[in-house]
């Protein structure tokens, strides 16, 4: 791998954890500064899609780190990382745990995370994410919350 690859690469890894670090640290600024502004999010959450983020996303975030008492905990795992010139597509899980208020058991789930990023600028940005979990085929269609790596 050469220097170049090797540098790359770290500063993407970088990225995930900016985002582990502003989930834990309730910085929805900092979440959102990874973002390209024409970034195509599919999240957990409704809807299908979202294009672009501004400062309401990171209203929008606060308002979401708000329902929870305690920490929120994002934990990135099984990360592979690809670059080529100046796109790069990581691929991997992620754990989420918070408590929710009103519900002090929390939760804790792994999903799947896909990322597309660009170097905009010298800067790596996050112009696609998507999110899921894997849902139950037995025709409950209920997602499979509960499934670890």
């Amino acid at each position: 791998m050469t220097q170049t690859l090797v540098r790359d690469e770290t500063a993407i890894l970088a990225l995930f954890t900016e985002h582990e670090e502003g989930m834990r640290l309730r910085s929805p600024e900092r979440i959102v500064a990874r973002y390209a502004q024409d970034a195509v999010t599919c999240t957990l959450a409704p809807p299908l899609r979202n294009t672009g983020l501004d400062a309401r996303d990171a209203e929008a975030l606060a308002g979401w780190m708000a329902g929870f008492t305690g920490p929120i905990t994002l934990e990135h795992r099984d990360l592979a990382v690809v670059v080529s010139g100046d796109v790069a597509f990581v691929h991997g899980l992620a754990r989420l745990a918070a408590v929710p208020v009103g519900y002090p058991d929390g939760f804790s789930l792994w999903m799947r995370v896909t990322v597309g990023l660009r170097r905009r600028e010298g800067r790596w940005l996050v112009v696609h994410e998507h999110q899921s979990v894997p849902f139950h085929m037995d025709g409950s269609f209920l997602a499979a919350t509960d499934l670890e790596p």
